[in-house]
């Protein structure tokens, strides 16, 4: 990776979910798919029109690329709508609203995006999960800026580093469409042996 490099928005939800996941995807190119990538993938097919629409006193910009020169990030926002003056960030996510850090950083990042771009305050932006068909306001606080911040610089230190050790989660392992490729529970088993 060259100074220049600009690291894709979906990466830095990537690298929270798990950073090996990050690096193997990122670093190495690996990919795979599994039912939640093509679940996802499926729900995207009608936000992906990109477009402009009006919805009541709502504009909406799908499809928007948006970047930061300072951050060196750069990407794809589903949405952004602008209501009241104001423009929001939109993600759209297949699963149920929680506090999905890896969503909140990956919005947050765009928003500091769209303030760098326009030179207009960005409050917060929203989430659409699927799973429940609801929307999460995600406020962009200070600490939410900073910790954002935090993720895009650990996660360009793990982009140049040697591949990280699986995590100890494994619910998300069982989730992720790259089990087969990282085989986080078989790496681990030969870490404890010592091998």
């Amino acid at each position: 990776m060259t100074e220049i490099d600009y690291l894709p928005l979906a990466y830095l939800n990537a690298w929270e979910y798990c950073p090996r996941r990050f690096y193997l995807e990122y670093e190495l190119g690996e990919m795979s798919d599994n039912e939640h990538i093509i679940l996802g993938r499926h729900i995207h097919e009608n936000i992906n029109q990109e477009g402009i629409s009006q919805e009541g006193d709502t504009l909406i910009y799908r499809q928007q690329w948006v970047w930061s020169d300072r951050l060196k990030v750069n990407g794809i926002i589903d949405a952004v709508e602008e209501r009241e003056g104001k423009l929001i960030p939109v993600e759209y996510k297949k699963g149920k609203m929680a506090a999905h850090l890896n969503d909140h950083f990956q919005l947050c990042a765009a928003g500091l995006c769209l303030e760098e771009r326009t030179g207009r305050d960005i409050a917060y932006g929203e989430i659409f999960y699927h799973g429940n068909r609801r929307r999460q306001q995600v406020n962009f606080t200070p600490q939410l800026r900073q910790m954002t911040e935090h993720a895009i610089l650990a996660a360009r230190q793990t982009a140049v580093g040697k591949i990280p050790p699986p995590i100890n989660h494994s619910k998300k392992c069982q989730s992720c469409s790259l089990t087969g490729i990282c085989l986080p529970f078989e790496v681990k088993q030969l870490l404890r042996e010592g091998i």
